[in-house]
């Protein structure tokens, strides 16, 4: 069975805001960063469960995948990959839900 990726609103809201702030100082880097950031999530399909369980919550399906400083939190729901949100490591992620 093929999983599907789903961006959640507020992980599609988190990647522009970051890649914004990023280009604030170089266009070249944000782009860069925007394509590592997508070819993780293209990869998480393959082996869904490779990500680590998110610490703050311990739920089975709720996982992450770190790039650098960033997290991209997904959540795995039967055949769907939700990207649920994409943030700097040092912020505490109850206050992104």
């Amino acid at each position: 069975m093929a999983l599907k990726i789903k961006w959640s609103p507020r992980a599609a809201s988190n990647l522009e805001e970051i890649c914004n702030y990023i280009a604030k100082d170089s266009e070249y880097y944000s782009i860069l960063f925007v394509k590592k950031i997508t070819n993780i999530v293209k990869a998480i399909p393959q082996f869904p469960k490779s990500g680590r369980i998110v610490p703050e919550y311990k739920d089975e399906n709720l996982r992450e995948k770190i790039y650098g400083n960033y997290k991209i939190v997904y959540r795995l729901k039967g055949d769907i990959v939700e990207i649920v949100a994409i943030c700097h490591g040092a912020r505490s992620l109850d206050r992104i839900w």
